[in-house]
């Protein structure tokens, strides 16, 4: 007799996501020291020293619970975003909101839109609940709206837009978005994520996204802490949207979802905006100087509004891979995201980028390119 419950069948379908290998992991299986990791669009200059002083001056508290709605973290964003408080929604992360936003609005045979490539939580979180995938690819690495467009049905439950998309790093222009947006019907709710914000926010045309929920009441805007402000490590982010599907997203959200110390760190690092001035600052250059030294090595470069860049090694890039690793330097391989000649480097610290530029050229050196 069997004693264990039947799993849903559909969810053997479902891909685990699988993160970037972890520093330990590499040194412990290569025997390398000092190794670094260019491969989950990381800050490499690390959290705000404000954020680090409010966590210490917390540890003594983290035997209580925290505070199950984000008192504090939501009354300094609901001023700095000038959104209403009732309009936001905390989530362990981005991705818990991504996932919470599936969980809200799609069962079974309803469909998710998403862009290919683009962030592969959409087609996961879609799986789990059931949901059918319908993927557009893109043109030229960026959005194919109007093919999304036009996939839109009676079926049709969400759409998302990674703004700026991971991995390619392109992003849909305001003008674009605003186009696409009024053509879509009222009852299928886009996602805006834009877990890159800060690193694309000075483009001209990039949108405003805020201004725009005014006038798209299913719209809804998911941001990080885990990238600009450096905080992957604690999972914090936040959604924005209209009060009602704010509502409906905190009904399937977890009791206490954001960490004690994710809170207050979230808060001291939004009054840090030298440490975040910083932290662009050295992705700038960072992306400039990594750029033009990939295509100097005879590499495509995709131009990038984000803290990394993909490129086209225009080889098998599953074997450069694992020569980087034996060098101590961990990117992303593409061949999951059906790119098999690409990979999606960080961008670090001076030192770190200048490191993997010189083991790159060595490896590449070796393949006569």
């Amino acid at each position: 007799m069997n004693l264990f419950p039947t799993v849903k069948s559909h969810l053997a379908d479902v891909r685990n996501y699988q993160p970037g290998k972890p520093i330990e992991e590499l040194e412990r299986e290569y025997g390398v020291k000092n190794a670094i990791k260019m491969a989950s669009n990381e800050n490499a200059l690390g959290p705000s020293p404000k954020a680090l002083k409010a966590i210490r001056e917390s540890l003594l508290k983290i035997h209580r619970y925290p505070d199950g709605g984000c008192y504090y973290l939501r009354e300094k964003l609901s001023k700095m975003l000038k959104v209403k408080p009732e309009s936001i929604v905390f989530g362990n992360g981005s991705d818990e909101l991504l996932i919470f936003i599936v969980r809200a609005l799609v069962g079974p045979r309803d469909e998710v839109i998403i862009a290919d490539p683009t962030f592969l939580i959409y087609e996961i979180a879609t799986q789990t609940e059931n949901g059918s995938v319908i993927k557009v690819p893109m043109k030229n690495f960026s959005y194919d709206l109007e093919g999304m467009r036009k996939k839109i049905n009676a079926r049709t439950k969400v759409v998302f837009i990674a703004n700026p998309d991971n991995p390619v790093g392109t992003y849909t222009s305001a003008k674009r978005l605003a186009a696409f947006l009024k053509l879509v019907p009222k009852n299928v709710t886009v996602v805006l994520d834009e877990a890159y914000y800060e690193f694309a926010v000075s483009r001209k045309d990039y949108p405003d996204s805020l201004a725009l929920l005014h006038s798209y009441k299913n719209l809804i805007v998911t941001r990080t802490f885990s990238k600009a402000y450096g905080l992957s490590g604690l999972r914090v982010g936040f959604a924005i949207a209209d009060p009602s599907m704010a509502r409906a997203l905190n009904k399937v959200r977890e009791p206490f979802n954001v960490n004690l110390l994710a809170q207050v760190g979230a808060v001291a690092a939004l009054d840090d905006k030298a440490h975040l001035h910083k932290t662009v600052e050295m992705v700038e250059e960072g992306r400039k100087y990594l750029g033009d030294e990939l295509k100097n090595l005879g590499c495509d470069v995709v131009e990038t509004a984000t803290n990394f860049i993909l490129a086209d090694l225009k080889i098998d890039a599953s074997k450069v891979y694992d020569q980087l690793l034996r060098a101590g330097v961990i990117v992303r391989p593409m061949a999951v995201w059906g790119l098999p000649s690409y990979i999606r480097v960080t961008i670090g610290r001076s030192r770190e980028n200048r490191f993997f530029i010189q083991v790159l050229k060595k490896i590449l050196k070796e393949y006569d390119l």
